[in-house]
């Protein structure tokens, strides 16, 4: 048997999970995706296609989850993550995050593995202290429009860490705070890929509320190295994974017409319901526990993400992107 380490990325043709699978090919182990389609896309992977340690298995893990021979880890990032997508299909949303994670920690038990979640800083809800602290336990309405994904999450937290306690199942909560960078969908709904879509076609940026409400946003291989050295660590607690360098929309609306040399003309409209006003992740614990900061900033992350978005500049032109976020 092949002393090769075994991992399986659910979510694997998403955003994050693609590029978590060129990190663990990287890193030498034999990676498993898995991904039933609904949000991910097989363009993200298709460069893997040909390397003997990659597999993709076109699977919802909501229904089954069957792997064989051995696995050492599991990351399950198989969910909707965008507005525009869990307000579509909230129910396929609550499901991968509670049956599908019930699913996989089933899994790891019996393959021995170590597994780790893919959280958010939605389970903070409009958070009523700032910046966001693992501690706090949110502000989240649980029937509102953001519940499904909220609660789901929330959930699958509190399952895995009962597996962890009961079974003494390893595992590992990474809680991902706002992150970009290229493979975005471009019809993802979120603030960056909206903003860079409507410049890229001139037209004025989508601003909801007045625009103080702010985020933080994290490029993607910053993202991917502070999870990979979660997993490895022995740290079962949730753990915030994001950059604290804090902007408004509207500030930030302004530094993507700077560079993409247009002038700034936003549409206000009216803010979601339940929308944070403050996102900022408090990052002590990934500072201390995993020697973990983000290294790129929004100035070279954003130039990196605008050049994947002018390769598919036609698919912008075509207006194959919902240039009205739904929520940020």
């Amino acid at each position: 048997m092949s002393n090769q380490k075994r991992v399986l990325i659910t979510g694997g043709a998403g955003f994050l999970g693609s590029h978590l699978c060129d990190r663990f090919l990287a890193e030498g182990y034999h990676v498993i995706a898995m991904d039933n389609l609904i949000t991910g896309d097989l363009a993200n992977i298709e460069h893997l296609f040909g390397n003997e340690h990659f597999e993709f298995h076109h699977a919802d893990v909501s229904k089954f989850v069957f792997v064989p021979g051995k696995l050492d880890y599991i990351l399950h990032f198989a969910s909707p993550a965008s507005p525009i997508d869990y307000l579509k299909i909230p129910i396929q949303t609550l499901k991968v995050g509670s049956l599908g994670t019930h699913n996989l920690l089933g899994l790891a038990r019996v393959k021995g593995a170590r597994m780790l979640i893919a959280s958010t800083s939605e389970v903070y809800g409009d958070p009523e202290i700032h910046p966001q602290v693992e501690e706090y336990f949110g502000n989240v309405n649980p029937v509102g429009p953001r519940g499904c994904y909220d609660e789901a999450k929330r959930f699958q937290e509190a399952i895995t860490m009962a597996y962890h306690n009961h079974h003494g199942l390893e595992t590992r909560i990474v809680r991902i705070f706002n992150t970009y960078g290229p493979r975005m969908r471009l019809n993802d709904g979120r603030v960056l890929p909206a903003f860079l879509s409507q410049a890229l076609r001139g037209e004025n940026l989508t601003v909801f509320g007045d625009g103080s409400q702010t985020r933080s946003f994290c490029y993607v291989d910053d993202l991917v190295e502070g999870i990979y050295r979660l997993l490895l660590s022995d740290y079962a607690l949730p753990v915030n994974i994001g950059n604290p360098d804090e902007i408004s929309i509207k500030e930030f609306g302004e530094e993507i017409a700077r560079l993409m040399n247009v002038e700034f003309k936003p549409t206000f409209q009216e803010l979601p319901q339940n929308d944070p006003m403050k996102r900022k992740p408090d990052i002590t614990k990934a500072r201390e526990i995993l020697g973990w900061e983000p290294k790129v900033d929004r100035a070279e992350g954003l130039r990196r993400t605008l050049e994947y978005f002018k390769e598919h500049v036609s698919e912008v032109m075509a207006g194959k992107v919902d240039n009205t976020p739904r929520s940020f």
